[in-house]
């Protein structure tokens, strides 16, 4: 039944039914973990791993003993890096130790390694003034994968890849010969006989026939193989890898070892070896099998398993604790061996805890045996372990594992074993900013090493130190590189608070080292069975990325090797009752249980209430017996993204709709009076406050002081202050609006994670997208067509959906070759009604309302000499008056834009600031726009029901209620049915009622109001039960013929708004070459007349249209300038001469030595003139927009300067005194390079 829950401040109803056992975690754990461990392990990994660099001669050893962060030692908060465009970042120092190996002398040194950039508390990173966000990567986890095809005869093939985290891929493959063939690195294919060889004592056919079994496959394989002992192995592989090489054993065994068995050149990564340990375990692989001889335990001698007993979970498990590493089972008749990779759980060996050692993983028995055969008591035992842990716990791959991946193959055959999905969720695993930091590291520290290795070798061994062997130039330079043009660290979505959180909930399987758009096929991007509760199967973009880029579920969390899990609640099957234990599980070990869904009925001591239950197992739903259940899913909304748990009734939506719907959230724009909505899902809150854009209260306390700017709050502790700055009216990534308004008072008491203040988007600390809108489903006047919208005037007049948008400009006064820019009022050609606004420094003030082509900042640039006519030299001659040789280079508003200044920020050398080489000043104007709610704005619900507004009609002509109150919105009910989204006409019941009892209402996903509950509510409020109303037409006040549905929707408004997109152009900038206007906006370019249109033009016969719209509006120079004058002066408008493009044309045709000329029908050749020049003749005019050849770009012209041509080899003349030669030279600062370029 309905029932209130307190989130924060607001109260809602909810028609939940589901117990809440698990609190959702925090949402932006992934990034904040992953950051930590880092900093704890991650780095200290990267150390150990490139520990120690010794020099050539084995002498001289560098060692990396310890690092700190100095966080305390910042030199900006986030805040001043955000302004000062600079890196929020901690200097990293390195403690590193020099060992001269001769004399014996130690040297110890700290060094510094660099800024190292810092997450804030959101989970973002502050790179160059900018809020980014690393996006989790979903890639292949290292391992064994192995899947067949079938040829045409109906045979198997089967093949396989061994696949480290870095290093040599191997591949095997079947051919329709049973000859089973390896590759190593992707070089040419051998019998997988060869490569067995290389890792056997004798390499001999008897010893393969004795350690493989006898298998028809490898009989074939070791027939095929040329080669019969391991030394012919080794050579015949050296050749493949090495071809044109002299082959010798010893470099042979050299390259073997190199390639597979050294950890610098081979790395499995801790989840390359628990894959690798539980794809090829024995107990795994012998399951369900039958034996074909006695097992006896190798240390006992007891029998584990009689001649032709089954094998079930029990005994398998004991023949691998027994350390038992093959076993012969029967299948197809056959007598199979079954190799494992001799890795055992060490806890069966030893009864002392372990995990303190570092060791959390099965460990390499051989070696273990060996410690605990030579030991006895527990210290030494503890200290061998210890010491050889990289033994115990290889790295990289080793022999067992090699012959382990061979046996593995060959058993498949007779369905030992099981292929692999690669689109499984256990097989696909998540790289986070850690991870990718570390491999940044490690890729920097590896190019510093080769530098410190050639410095030993150079320097002088005596005054040697540590700090003169290290160059951090690599590190630093890769770590920049990463957070500055990696795919995957992106300029954060800051639209509003939910496009933030998901941002840094999401997983992209693009980037290096994952896929490519154009290569991942349908299968990659498809919903999986294991995505359930782990991704959500909604939240996708449309587009080429569909499938490849998700975000992560509600509830989910990523494990130590970055498998995402899920929780669920365990059931205890005796007694058939469900606990509160919650466990979490990654996806390939849930494959193994039957999962209940979380709206089974159960009574109220947890006993499943019905005999027979539903449940998942794999890609099946199955209905089995209540005592064959394993666990729980803990939420209905389990299964779902946090955007996608924002939409009611998400159920009775059709998914692409929903797809939508989870997706234009995300683009909402913060609205002025934020209002969260009536018919919620109760997930609002939380989003909201771990979106990080609330202040939260860090102790239990009283509030003690508010303004609309600060917070003071008084501890309960120490009786100390805790200080919250509130931001006004700053600028988001995406130019929408943050402020932040207090919702406490004083004297108010507040406890741990309370909201103290409102941000953008949010209401009483809820998600608060759009506004809550009286609408109804009906057609006016055709304004509905295609999915637009009728809006009332109360919704322009009452600033329903009007938001503040802040858009940022900044003028910068540099060097240039004829002397410094400078920022002044006194600008050239310029009236005093342009500088009302500005100030005596030259810049725009505060307050003042400005409008396009309004100077901001006042500047001039020297200019060179120019020639003096004879009246301006007498001028001169007389006055005695230097002329001030300098251009107007001011900043203006650009077209189309208007607003009032909010801010100006100025950084000068003077005061101390950071300024780019070549800048003396910088200006930033920040101007704030208040956009009203206009036609052609897009406007959306939360079920995907998009459309653009057609007509804003006034009050008293929108259709209204019998109690006189007008609708706000008139929808189109054609774009329901069709669509199949029906919870957007359940939520305008349920908000139709909800507002009429005062209530807000949660219904969550999956387990929201039914529609009986619907109906009875709407009773209970008065209305009737079918929820439509008469409707009374505005402008007759007759009523409509049909009830209409009415009620309150929750509606958006999206970041696509008619403003920034509304363009036009008369004269303006047009391109060097065509001579063409250009296109977008942005450029104030023009519109495309394409072959279409032509062809549009061509069918009416419109020639002279069509001739102008080809030649004087667009690309014959002569000719437009001709126009313009002649309109100027009122003439008539002269004949089209000929289009630059065509002359382009004949250029190119003339640079493939052909010789074309133009002819008239008289064939006369008509000269085409080289130049500009040459036809305009004196034309006494400049038009808007020639271009300015200095800067190098396109411009809008601000005097007459055209382009000069010299006739006898049509040079471009460029003035080379006015480049800004300086710019170039800052670009490639010689900083960047290493020492040896």
């Amino acid at each position: 039944m309905v029932h209130p829950i307190q989130n924060g401040k607001r109260t809602r109803m909810s028609f939940s039914k589901v117990k809440e056992v698990c609190p959702m975690p925090n949402l932006i754990e992934v990034q904040l973990n992953s950051y930590d461990w880092f900093w704890q392990d991650g780095l200290n990994e990267v150390f150990d791993d490139i520990n120690p660099i010794q020099d050539y001669t084995g002498n001289l050893v560098l060692e990396f003993v310890d690092h700190r962060l100095e966080t305390e030692n910042t030199k900006y908060s986030v805040e001043e890096c955000k302004e000062r465009d600079t890196t929020y970042a901690a200097p990293l120092k390195v403690k590193v130790r020099l060992l001269n190996k001769e004399t014996g002398e130690v040297k110890e040194q700290e060094v510094f390694m660099g800024d190292f950039p810092l997450m804030t508390q959101q989970g973002t990173f502050v790179i160059n003034g900018a809020e980014r966000v690393i996006v989790s990567q979903l890639v292949r986890s290292p391992g064994a994968y192995y899947n067949h095809t079938v040829d045409k005869n109906g045979k198997k093939l089967f093949s396989a890849t061994v696949i480290p985290n870095r290093g040599a891929w191997l591949e095997y493959e079947t051919d329709s010969n049973g000859i089973v063939y390896v590759r190593i690195d992707k070089t040419r294919k051998l019998p997988i006989t060869v490569l067995a060889r290389t890792v056997m004592d004798t390499g001999s056919d008897i010893e393969l026939i004795e350690f493989f079994g006898e298998e028809e496959r490898l009989k074939a394989s070791i027939e095929k193989d040329n080669t019969k002992t391991r030394e012919e192995a080794l050579l015949e592989i050296y050749k493949r890898l090495r071809p044109g090489e002299p082959p010798t054993v010893d470099s042979a065994v050299s390259l073997i070892n190199s390639l597979f068995f050294d950890a610098k050149r081979y790395d499995l990564s801790r989840v390359g070896r628990y894959k690798f340990n539980k794809k090829l375990a024995i107990n795994n692989r012998i399951l369900n099998h039958i034996a074909a001889e006695d097992v006896i335990h190798p240390e006992t001698g007891e029998i584990l398993i009689q001649k032709d007993d089954y094998i079930d979970r029990e005994k398998a498990n004991s023949i691998s604790d027994a350390g038992i590493n093959e076993v012969r089972i029967l299948a197809d008749d056959k007598i199979i061996k079954v190799i494992g990779n001799n890795f055992v759980d060490i806890h069966k060996f030893v009864d002392f805890e372990v995990s303190n050692l570092g060791i959390r993983e099965k460990v390499h028995y051989p070696i273990l045996r060996e410690i605990l055969n030579d030991y006895s008591d527990e210290e030494s035992i503890k200290e061998q372990l210890k010491r050889r842990i990289t033994e115990l716990i290889p790295k990289h791959i080793i022999k067992d594992d090699m012959l382990a991946t061979i046996s593995y193959e060959l058993n498949l055959a007779y369905n030992i074993g099981h292929n692999d999905d690669i689109d499984h969720l256990g097989n696909r695993r998540l790289r986070s900013v850690g991870e990718l930091l570390q491999n940044q590291f490690r890729i920097g520290l590896s190019r510093m090493e080769r530098v410190v290795r050639e410095r030993m070798t150079i320097q002088d061994e005596e005054t040697v130190t540590p700090q003169g062997l290290i160059n951090i130039r690599p590190v630093a330079a890769a770590i920049k590189e990463f957070f500055g043009s990696s795919q995957l660290s992106q300029f954060m979505d800051q639209t509003n608070p939910l496009s933030e959180l998901t941002h840094k909930r999401r997983l992209s399987a693009l980037g290096p080292g994952g896929l490519s758009r154009e290569r991942a096929g349908f299968e990659v991007r498809d919903v999986h069975h294991s995505h359930y509760g782990r991704m959500c199967p909604i939240e996708t973009p449309e587009g080429p990325n569909i499938g490849l880029i998700n975000s992560l579920a509600c509830y989910a969390r990523v494990n130590e090797y970055g498998f995402i899990e899920t929780p669920y609640r365990t059931v205890s099957k005796k007694l058939g009752k469900v606990n509160n234990e919650i466990i979490y599980i990654t996806a390939d070990e849930e494959d193994n249980y039957y999962v209940a869904q979380a709206k089974e009925p159960l009574d109220p001591e947890g006993h499943f209430i019905d005999d027979k239950i539903t449940v998942r197992t794999k890609h099946d739903v199955l209905i089995v017996d209540k005592d064959q259940v394993d666990l729980m899913d803990i939420s209905p909304r389990q299964i779902v993204s946090v955007a996608t748990a924002m939409i009611p009734f998400l159920e009775n939506d059709d998914a692409s709709r929903a797809l939508m719907g989870s997706n234009m959230q995300r683009q909402a724009v913060p609205l002025l009076k934020a209002n969260s909505p009536i018919v919620g899902t109760g997930i609002e809150y939380k989003a909201a406050v771990d979106s990080g854009v609330l202040p939260k209260a860090e102790h239990d306390g009283v509030i003690a002081y508010v303004s609309s700017d600060e917070i003071r709050i008084k501890r309960d502790i120490d009786g100390g202050i805790d200080k919250f700055k509130l931001m006004k009216f700053k600028r988001s990534n995406q130019g929408t609006c943050i402020n932040q308004k207090p919702i406490i008072s004083k004297g108010e008491r507040v406890k741990v994670g309370d909201v103290l203040a409102d941000g953008p988007s949010t209401d009483l600390g809820e998600i608060a997208l759009g506004q809550n809108i009286r609408i109804g489903f009906i057609t006016w006047e055709g304004y509905n067509y295609e999915d637009a919208m009728l809006i009332s005037e109360e919704l322009v007049r009452e600033d329903v959906f009007t938001s503040i948008h802040i858009e940022e400009y900044e003028a910068e006064a540099r060097d240039t070759k004829l002397g410094p820019e400078e920022i002044t009022r006194d600008i050239p050609n310029v009236g005093d009604d342009a500088l009302k606004n500005i100030d005596e420094r030259g810049i725009v003030r505060i307050g003042a309302e400005v409008n396009s082509g309004d100077i901001l900042v006042g500047k001039v640039t020297p200019k060179g000499e120019t020639e003096l006519t004879a009246e301006e030299r007498l001028l001169r001659a007389i006055f005695g008056e230097k002329a001030r040789e300098v251009r107007d280079t001011s900043l203006r508003v650009p077209h189309g834009e208007t607003g009032i200044i909010v801010d100006v920020k100025i950084f000068t050398r003077e005061n101390g600031d950071e300024l780019p080489p070549g800048v003396n000043e910088l200006v930033r104007c920040y101007i704030a726009q208040k956009r009203k709610i206009s036609v052609g704005d897009k406007m959306a619900g939360r079920h995907g029901n998009k459309g653009v507004i057609s007509r804003i009609l006034p009050e008293e002509d929108m259709p209204f209620l019998p109690d006189g109150r007008a609708l706000q919105i008139c929808l189109n009910p054609l774009g329901v049915p069709s669509r199949m989204n029906i919870g957007q006409v359940l939520e305008v019941h349920l908000g139709w009622a909800a507002s009429e009892m005062g209530w807000h209402i949660a219904t969550p996903v999956f387990d929201g109001a039914t529609e009986k509950e619907i109906l009875d509510l709407m009773e209970e409020a008065g209305y009737t039960r079918d929820g439509k109303t008469v409707l009374y037409d505005g402008r007759t006040g007759e009523p409509f013929d049909s009830k209409v549905t009415v009620g309150y929707m929750y509606i958006l408004k999206l970041h696509h708004l008619v403003d920034d997109k509304i363009h036009a152009r008369s004269t303006g900038p047009y391109s060097l070459v065509t001579q063409q206007p250009l296109g977008g906006k942005a450029q104030f370019g023009g519109q495309r007349f394409g072959e279409m249109e032509v062809w549009a033009l061509e069918a009416y016969g419109a020639a002279h249209t069509l001739q102008e719209i080809l030649t004087v509006k667009s690309d014959d120079v002569v000719g437009r300038v001709k126009t313009y004058e002649s309109i100027v002066k009122g003439e008539n408008i002269p004949e089209p001469g000929i289009p630059e493009s065509f002359k382009v044309l004949i250029k190119e045709l003339q640079s493939l030595c052909l010789d074309v000329r133009v002819l008239t029908d008289e064939r006369e050749e008509i000269v085409l003139k080289e130049s500009v020049e040459d036809e305009l003749g004196d034309l006494d005019v400049n038009i808007e927009g020639e271009e300015d050849l200095k800067s190098g770009i396109v411009v809008e012209n601000t005097e007459e300067e055209t382009v000069e041509e010299d006739d006898s080899d049509a040079d471009l003349e460029f003035d080379f005194d006015e480049l800004p030669l300086d710019d170039l030279e800052n670009q490639f600062e010689l900083e960047d390079f290493d020492d040896e370029h």
